[in-house]
């Protein structure tokens, strides 16, 4: 059983495109306790019925945040970690650090984290390892990959920290 972190991960979605993706984003923040923070623009309303059912029932389990910029979003949480998700990023998120209240941000699934993010100094950024020659994952896939790996970091590594159950 997954035990709810004292300061909860955000996941930072920064204008998804995707009804289907940002709803299964929403429901893995219902299931393992990570905040949803949207920014703007969005290539859906949040009222879509198609985000609604890919997040299922879990809505009402889900903290949610929109903001109508990147600026507006880091100017409210100035001193967070942030970990910035891209294809183009050198350093594997297997590197990464993760700590609990980290920030997780990820981009568009038509162009991903826009230069200004990427070159703005408000995080480091990180990739998810892949074949060559191949473009990217779905967004709800990496965001998935990104968050357990953040998770099984915070939960089974470091002095203090719980040891993984014995198989």
């Amino acid at each position: 059983m997954l035990e709810p972190l004292a300061r909860p991960l955000h996941l930072v979605l920064v204008s998804p495109q995707i009804p289907p993706n940002t709803g299964n984003v929403a429901r893995l923040c219902a299931v393992t306790g990570c905040r949803l923070i949207l920014v703007e623009p969005l290539g859906f309303s949040i009222d879509d019925r198609q985000l609604k059912r890919a997040g299922l029932d879990y809505w009402d389990k889900v903290f949610l945040r929109l903001y109508p910029t990147y600026a507006a979003y880091a100017a409210d949480y100035p001193d967070a970690r942030r970990w910035l998700f891209s294809a183009r990023a050198e350093t594997s998120l297997y590197e990464a650090r993760f700590e609990e209240g980290d920030h997780l941000v990820f981009g568009s699934e038509v162009s991903g984290l826009a230069p200004e993010v990427m070159e703005g100094g408000t995080g480091t950024a990180v990739t998810i390892p892949m074949l060559e020659d191949r473009r990217s994952l779905n967004l709800s896939t990496s965001v998935g990959i990104g968050t357990y790996e953040a998770l099984r970091q915070v939960r089974f590594t470091g002095a203090g920290r719980q040891a993984p159950p014995a198989s």
